[in-house]
């Protein structure tokens, strides 16, 4: 079977061999090459492998990216709360706002009457807002979401209070003074 093959092969192939002899001095420059090259001849010059580079250059790509991703930045703990529960973030968004409104109006109103009342409220407040982040850590942490999310409003609630309160004795402290400016006065 093989040798119909190879028949069949030379039949198809016939006339289409090189057969003729080489150039005249054929054989002194194939020595001459070889005696100039260290004894290698090469039959088919090598193109430029640009392949190789280029996977080298995507292999150390590849491992920067995960190593980045690995080791890279970590998500922030309120980027993790957004995913966990999106409403906690337009919560404190409008909960925040209204904070600081109350507490710029506190500090506007700080007067050496009000100071050590002034003092004391951003102490607690940065009291509360410590215990908020602490609160958004154990929801990232996989607390019970419902028990935390009614713990962080509460929070807020908590602080919104305590500044209408504060705001309310700065208030009756400056009647007081006033009062007490026009019982002199007369």
């Amino acid at each position: 079977m093989k040798k119909d093959n190879l028949d069949n092969l030379f039949e198809r192939l016939h006339g289409e061999f090189d057969v003729e002899e080489p150039q005249s001095g054929h054989q002194e420059r194939f020595l001459e090459k070889l005696n100039r090259g260290n004894g290698t001849i090469a039959l088919h010059k090598k193109k430029a492998s640009w392949w190789k580079p280029l996977s080298i250059a995507a292999s150390i790509v590849l491992v920067a990216l995960l190593g980045y991703q690995a080791f890279g930045p970590q998500p922030s703990i309120k980027q993790q709360v957004t995913k966990i529960a999106p409403e906690v973030s337009l919560t404190e968004f409008y909960f925040a706002n209204l904070i600081e409104e109350q507490v710029e109006e506190m500090k506007e109103e700080k007067t050496p009457e009000t100071a050590q009342l002034v003092d004391d409220t951003l102490a607690q407040l940065a009291k509360l807002d410590k215990d908020y982040q602490t609160l958004e850590q154990d929801l990232v942490d996989g607390g019970d979401s419902k028990i935390i999310l009614s713990a962080m409003i509460t929070n807020f609630q908590t602080r919104i209070d305590l500044l209408k309160e504060v705001l309310s004795q700065i208030e009756n402290i400056k009647n007081l003074k006033t009062q007490n400016d026009e019982s002199f006065t007369i």
